[in-house]
């Protein structure tokens, strides 16, 4: 074992594989004529990726509720079989495709991922997993007994700065990772008057949506640089903004549209993790402090990218532009969405088939993104209690 690798880092890197820390390996061997056949559900979110520009990807099918939107997905996709409903696409096409992407609303990913697993269809589905423990548990087992590929696309996992911090900590270079933050701001989010809580005068699921059921923005520039699991937690909440429908005014019974929490890893290790729906700030944000290095990601404030090694010294954090080098495929070399990591997400799911092996974003990556959230918003509900954040890994 090198000097400054303990036996934690040591075991995550044997356990997760160098496709998650290193990121290079993705695509380095592509068979060359294996096509995978993939659908796609919900036509918002869902109709701005990149799967059709893979070599070995084809959109077969598309389905979603609202006409207008199905329309999107075929447009997107040049795709001509579509359906009004996911049931109808699953009864009536699933000869035609291999694996569903799940980019419905997030209260019906679980039902719609056990849906797709248990009707014999790989997954990669929008965050969150899901918004109950219950549920993350029935989507491991169905899993699990499947054998089916399951990945959670979340875009802060490859985001360029969090592939710079998950390499550097994979070689050392922070030494112990003491004390992490990461988090989540998108201002208005929830609040009545925002164009996503409603449609058409219709109220849709983020209307008075908690923070911390969907912490996985945040959560991915832990889970996705160190591979430590938050084990326990507490959480305090705040109403900030008249205009949000707080408590009975919500499906959720949500009193917040802020809320922070204090992680422990089972590392032993710190993690401040926020998400707020009402701050003047965009985006997600992460810093890393080690006893060795620390890292920090630019902030809506105009912070820049920065690092202090042992010196003492501080200095630009020059992070490359993975996506223009031979990580991705050719035709996916471009700069997409959400910090560059919507290529990322979409190769990684067409590869991990083609190649037969787990997506690095695969359940327990995934879900151990999620339930800390979930636990969290609970704790916040209870006055700040410190709360235990169950296992869900193998």
């Amino acid at each position: 074992m090198a000097q400054n690798e303990s036996p934690s880092r040591r075991s995550f890197l044997g356990a997760t594989g160098a496709a998650l820390i290193a990121t290079s390996g993705l695509g380095a061997q592509r068979p060359k004529d294996v096509k995978v056949r993939l659908a796609v559900a919900g036509g918002g979110f869902g109709a701005r990726h990149h799967w059709h520009e893979h070599p070995h990807c084809a959109v077969t099918a598309v389905t979603d509720l609202v006409a207008g939107r199905r329309q999107a997905l075929a447009k997107a996709y040049d795709c001509d079989q579509v359906f009004p409903s996911l049931e109808r696409m699953l009864a009536e096409a699933a000869d035609t495709f291999d694996a569903v992407a799940v980019f419905t609303d997030a209260p019906s990913h679980a039902k719609h991922t056990l849906m797709c697993l248990n009707a014999g269809k790989h997954v990669t589905v929008a965050c969150p997993v899901a918004l109950t423990l219950e549920d993350c548990q029935k989507i491991k087992e169905a899993k699990e007994k499947t054998g089916l590929r399951y990945m959670m696309h979340e875009s802060s996992w490859y985001r360029q700065p969090c592939i710079a911090a998950r390499e550097a900590y994979a070689k050392g270079q922070f030494g112990r990772l003491a004390f992490s933050e990461v988090e989540y701001f998108h201002p208005g989010i929830g609040a009545r008057s925002h164009g996503l809580s409603s449609t058409r005068g219709k109220r849709t699921w983020r209307w008075g949506f908690p923070p911390m059921l969907y912490p996985t923005h945040a959560l991915g520039l832990l889970v996705g640089v160190t591979g430590e699991r938050i084990v326990k937690v507490s959480c305090a909440g705040q109403l900030v903004s008249k205009d949000f429908p707080a408590g009975k005014d919500n499906a959720y019974g949500n009193p917040f549209d802020n809320e922070i929490a204090l992680g422990h890893t089972d590392r032993g290790n710190i993690c401040r993790f926020g998400v707020l729906w009402n701050v003047a700030g965009h985006g997600e944000r992460g810093q890393w402090l080690g006893e060795k290095m620390s890292c920090f990601m630019a902030g809506s404030g105009g912070q820049p990218r920065a690092r202090r090694g042992v010196s003492g010294r501080w200095q630009a954090w020059n992070v490359p532009d993975y996506w223009k080098t031979d990580r991705l495929p050719e035709s996916m070399r471009h700069n997409s969405g959400h910090g560059g990591s919507a290529s990322f997400l979409s190769a990684e799911f067409v590869e991990a088939l083609v190649e037969k092996r787990e997506p690095t974003v695969d359940v327990y990556q995934s879900i151990a993104m999620t339930a800390p959230g979930i636990v969290a918003h609970d704790s916040a509900m209870k006055g700040g209690a410190l709360m235990n954040v169950p296992s869900f890994d193998r």
